[in-house]
């Protein structure tokens, strides 16, 4: 299938106007159909560096923020409503394995949220699951990485030590943890802790850094240690971020991460617009970034992954809302995705498009609204009825379309 569109996107440098697609994919009925869709950009599927999947609930906690760190939000979480209402659903047994109970019903709502605003992959911060865990989802969760939960709390929710997870990595994978997530002296001492343990390394992907210094940053960017940024989170439970302008200034290979909706924005693209509310100087190219070629480096992944060729099995197809398609992504939302394909696989978008594929009706979900009739593969309503089941009356997520 040959699709023209008004833009692709090729890179965060390139733009090819009025470009042609071949669309790979074993499901097609006619390869050499050729499809003219005006006034839409193409890109291919974000990347999303920082998701809790299992945590992705509403309201998000923090009756007293802002709070001095993180650790003291986590205890106090532990407590607030939203969490006692999540846990009606699912009660965490303290090994943290995600394939047992109820937990996939959390997990999908994850997913979801993720598909619904145009991600293909998703970095799950969690200790490694099993391979089932991984290989169940209609998109890519990483399960090539090590991690820590944090320098200050330590792997609490299960696995190895902090150094037995990084020498695990053989620097030939990303070693994720979230680091000086706060503005006090606890936080502060994150970035020496860090580095007396000797896990300031080039695989090195810090979340959060909110409390390191401009000494902190250089020292960052000589090893080539990676930062995720999660403006949205950042902002509502400490009410400060790292300095990302000057991250990039020194060359800090930053990448963008929603958190979970716990703290976080509510997925990927309303994270873009926090980010560039709270930086305005950042070029949204350089945001683009974020969640395209710099996530690449900093995830060990393909190039393939970021980039959209003439010829690609990732697809994602979205609404021009104005000429320059960077800018585009700020003034989009859920509906105005147009098409999302993964691997050849339809995974969500405008109904219309399932008409050109060999696949089964009844593998997905439709629903619409008064402008747009809208499928997405699987059947998270079942999961969502399921989820109310255990509640006892209905929960909206503001992150679902249909919820």
């Amino acid at each position: 299938m040959k699709i023209k569109v008004s833009a692709r996107v090729q890179n965060p440098d390139t733009v090819i106007k009025k470009s042609e697609i071949r669309l790979k994919s074993k499901l097609l009925k006619e390869n050499e159909l050729t499809i003219e869709k005006e006034n839409v950009f193409a890109y291919p599927p974000f990347i999303n560096s920082h998701d809790h999947l299992i945590g992705n609930w509403f309201p998000r906690n923090g009756e007293n923020r802002p709070y001095p760190n993180s650790d003291v939000w986590v205890k106090e979480m532990q407590f607030a409503k939203p969490l006692i209402e999540r846990h009606k659903v699912w009660i965490n047994d303290s090994n943290f394995d995600l394939s047992k109970g109820n937990a996939h019903l959390l997990t999908m709502l994850g997913i979801y949220k993720n598909i619904f605003s145009g991600c293909g992959i998703v970095q799950d911060h969690i200790s490694k699951q099993k391979n089932e865990y991984y290989n169940k989802f209609p998109i890519n969760v990483l399960k090539n990485y090590t991690q820590c939960h944090s320098i200050s709390l330590g792997n609490w929710w299960g696995d190895k030590s902090a150094l037995e997870e990084w020498q695990e990595s053989k620097l030939k994978m990303p070693f994720v943890l979230h680091l000086a997530e706060g503005i006090d002296e606890n936080a502060q001492k994150d970035f020496q802790k860090l580095k007396d343990s000797n896990l300031l390394q080039p695989n090195t992907l810090i979340v959060h850094g909110i409390a390191l210094t401009k000494q902190d940053i250089k020292e960052c960017a000589e090893v080539g240690a990676s930062i995720c940024w999660c403006p949205g989170s950042n902002q509502f439970l400490i009410g400060r971020s790292i300095d990302v302008p000057f991250c990039l200034k020194k060359g800090i290979k930053v990448v963008l991460g929603t958190d979970s909706t716990q703290s976080g924005s509510l997925n990927i693209l309303t994270e873009l617009k926090c980010a560039h509310k709270m930086f305005p100087e950042i070029k949204y190219n350089d945001l683009y970034r974020m969640i395209s070629t710099t996530a690449c480096k900093s995830l060990y992944l393909s190039e393939e992954s970021c980039c959209l060729d003439s010829e690609s099995s990732n697809l994602l197809l979205v609404s021009k809302k104005c000429d320059d398609p960077f800018e585009n992504l700020h003034k989009i939302n859920f509906w105005d995705i147009e098409f999302l394909v993964y691997k050849g696989k339809p995974i969500y978008g405008n109904k219309e498009w399932l008409e050109y594929f060999n696949i089964k009706s009844d593998d997905y979900f439709f629903f619409s609204n008064q402008k747009y009739e809208k499928f997405v593969i699987g059947h998270p309503e079942i999961a969502f009825d399921e989820i109310d089941s255990y509640l006892g009356y209905h929960q909206k997520f503001p992150f679902i379309p249909f919820s």
